[in-house]
């Protein structure tokens, strides 16, 4: 039985179902490593490390704060990692699949208002403060936190961008501009530039290119927007349900499922009466 005790407080998940996809998820990395080693990928080495690291994470935060995350929040958390590191990054879903970044920058607004959900839900139900904020009050604090790592995130993309070079702010391709810069008048009128199919690059030394894109290339603006959008869904549907949970005093099942809560908290014990 002690053996059994201490091998259980080894893993990194208690939850059978949790473990499984965190072993099936960590075989996969390892093999996406050792691949991308035999190939020399070298930053693809680093990414996958990185992905072991991140997938551990969660287990050890929730242990040390005392929360305790639901298996569905948990595989989520997981496949999430997963997805956007190896499958976007090594794989280059971010590329090939249409709408994989808009699918987790959703799915990161809803985690996100998860997470600052339980933040101060935590203080909200320990014994050592006093004031207690209504449903309302912990959906907007939720929606707050989750929006605010979504800026923080674009803030951290468009530094990548202009300072090292990288293209995490993927471009779109638009058919038209509004812009004043073209007025000749200088009055601040807007000039419309429609129906756009195809853009002339002329360099500093004369040279020209002709780049067949469909349209003109916005650098980033666009993919920022809408990365910001869909956050703020997945931070509005949280919140929602986080509402209706603390609404119903920690009733129904399927809430139940994405909330975090903490252990042996005094609301904890009353909800369980």
């Amino acid at each position: 039985m002690k053996k059994n005790k201490k091998a259980a407080k080894k893993r990194p998940y208690t939850n059978k179902a949790t473990l499984a996809v965190y072993l099936v998820l960590r075989a996969l990395v390892i093999f996406a490593m050792v691949r991308a080693a035999l190939l020399g990928h070298f930053e693809s080495v680093f990414l996958c490390g990185l992905t072991l690291v991140l997938m551990v994470l969660p287990s050890m935060f929730t242990r040390k704060l005392q929360i305790e995350l639901p298996g569905t929040l948990e595989i989520i958390i997981l496949l999430f990692i997963y997805a956007a590191e190896i499958l976007g990054e090594i794989n280059s879903f971010y590329i090939r699949v249409p709408n994989w970044d808009t699918m987790l920058h959703t799915l990161n607004g809803f985690l996100c208002a998860a997470i600052g959900f339980a933040l101060v839900d935590m203080l909200n139900r320990s014994d050592r403060f006093s004031f207690k904020l209504s449903p309302v009050y912990l959906a907007i604090v939720a929606f707050c936190f989750s929006m605010t790592v979504g800026v923080l995130w674009e803030f951290f993309e468009y530094a990548g961008d202009t300072f090292l070079g990288f293209d995490m702010q993927k471009d779109t391709v638009i058919h038209a501009v509004r812009t004043v810069e073209l007025d000749p008048t200088r009055s601040n009128k807007v000039v419309a530039l429609d129906d756009i199919s195809d853009v002339i690059v002329v360099y500093a030394d004369g040279t020209q290119q002709a780049l067949a894109l469909g349209g003109y290339l916005d650098v980033g603006l666009h993919d920022t927007m809408k990365d910001l959008v869909v956050n703020f869904i997945g931070a509005v549907v949280f919140s929602i349900i986080g509402y209706f949970y603390v609404k119903q005093k920690g009733k129904g099942d399927f809430a139940a499922r994405f909330i975090p809560r903490v252990r042996g908290s005094r609301a904890d014990r009353n909800e369980g009466a």
